[in-house]
């Protein structure tokens, strides 16, 4: 009897290693499932993980890194500069987490003209005007657009009546050199409402739309309008008027005013920008445009830009003694004045190009005297027998965008200053070493 009782016990303690050997192995099979489903390097002959497979973002790839054989691609302004800003505390503070419920209605604002406009990133728009001081914060009706490109053509398609009432389309001008994308865009839909009539310097009509981009883009030149007639009309294009770029002179007040996420911040991905329009009809043809386009614009990307730029104020409001680590216009303006000098530098060096002049003047913001410093140069070339330095600085593996595309003759090149701090150091070093 005591020999079965001790077989009983051991073949009980036996099934309960059975029981806990069977759940540790089980265990063991999950974790591995878990790890090839999830692992970067796929260990154990599982697959890579997939885009989604997990709720942490990982980064796009974006650009390649560069080397000084690289072919350097300054022909966008691709504002690559302003990653290192956002690496640091700035960062972390405009880090959004959107749950899955959120933002799933078309609507924001139903009582505002522009009802998919979201009242955080209106917010925070309006206060970061009156931080900076750039342009007019009250008394304008704000629109959001997926960049400022479509707030431009939702402007032209508001000013332009219809084609068959009109008798002809709307002349649309700028002064050359004009951003190189106004005529692409303003004809691209082939509309009968619009098309693009060239340099507003010899436009000759009493009807018209004229972009004033100011500071301008290709070469930062200070602009107002030069047509005058009593039935044409502005639109100013303002991307590039914060104080990184050029001294803040005053608040801007026209009409109709755009401004773009994208150089503002960095957040070129973003796809973020806005405008302050004064009439009230012709904010509601423009939204009307832009809900037609694309009904609407992704809340996702306005919670994130509000973010943002509630970061940016927050820097100067609420951290003032942190230094440029939490100031992004210092730290833009001190990166932009660095690259000037060395680009300037690389043009004595060389003796073959020149650019445009500094244009220093007392900015309200910073409240002292400083420099301009486009986001873009503007290089011509003086070498006997180089009239395209587009197809000139190619060969030398430097991508530009020719004067061409901004209605200037060839030897003028726009190139970008907001790339990485490594391709725009390759760049000036071969700059430098063209004789």
């Amino acid at each position: 009897m005591g020999d079965g009782k001790g077989s009983g016990g051991m073949a009980a303690q036996a099934g309960k290693l059975g029981v806990v050997a069977s759940v540790a192995i089980n265990l063991a099979a999950l974790a591995l499932y878990l790890r090839r489903r999830y692992s970067d390097d796929g260990v154990g002959g599982g697959r890579k993980r997939e885009e989604g497979d997990e709720m942490a973002v990982a980064p796009s790839s974006g650009k390649p890194p560069v080397s000084p054989d690289s072919v350097i691609n300054l022909d966008h302004g691709d504002p690559t500069m302003y990653e290192l800003f956002w690496r640091g505390d700035a960062g972390e503070r405009a880090t959004i987490v959107i749950p899955g419920w959120q933002t799933m209605s078309y609507f924001s604002d139903v009582g505002n003209i522009c009802w998919f406009l979201e009242p955080r990133f209106e917010r925070e728009v309006r206060r970061l005007h009156r931080l900076v001081g750039n342009a007019a914060a009250e008394g304008y009706h704000m629109l959001v657009g997926t960049g400022s490109t479509q707030l431009f053509q939702a402007a032209i398609y508001a000013l332009s009546p219809p084609g068959a009432a009109a008798g002809a389309p709307m002349s649309v001008v700028s002064p050359v050199p004009y951003y190189s994308s106004y005529p692409a865009v303003t004809d691209f839909l082939k509309s009968d409402m619009y098309r693009w009539a060239g340099d507003a310097n010899t436009f000759d009509g009493e009807t018209y739309i004229e972009l004033v981009c100011s500071p301008n883009n290709p070469d930062g030149g200070i602009r107002e309008a030069v047509l005058k007639s009593g039935t044409g009309v502005a639109v100013h294009d303002l991307a590039y008027y914060w104080p990184q770029y050029t001294p803040i002179t005053k608040a801007a007040a026209h009409d109709i005013m755009l401004f773009t996420v994208s150089k503002c911040t960095g957040h070129a991905g973003t796809r973020i920008g806005w405008a302050l329009v004064k009439d009230r009809a012709l904010a509601q043809r423009m939204n009307k445009f832009i809900e037609l386009n694309t009904i609407g614009v992704s809340k996702d990307s306005q919670l994130r830009a509000a973010k943002i730029l509630k970061a940016i104020s927050d820097g100067y409001e609420h951290a003032p003694a942190a230094g440029d680590r939490n100031r992004l216009f210092h730290f833009a303006r001190r990166h932009m004045m660095a690259r000037w000098g060395a680009l300037r530098a690389a043009v004595a060096a060389s003796g073959l190009f020149s650019l445009p002049d500094e244009l220093p003047g007392y900015c309200t913001f910073a409240k002292e005297t400083v420099a301009a410093y486009p986001p873009f140069a503007w290089l011509r070339c003086h070498k006997e027998g180089v009239d395209d330095l587009d197809g000139y600085l190619r060969e030398r593996k430097i991508i530009s965008r020719g004067g061409a595309k901004f209605g200037a003759d060839g030897r003028f090149v726009r190139i970008s200053m907001l790339d990485t701090d490594e391709a725009f150091a390759i760049f000036v070093d071969r700059l430098a070493a063209m004789k």
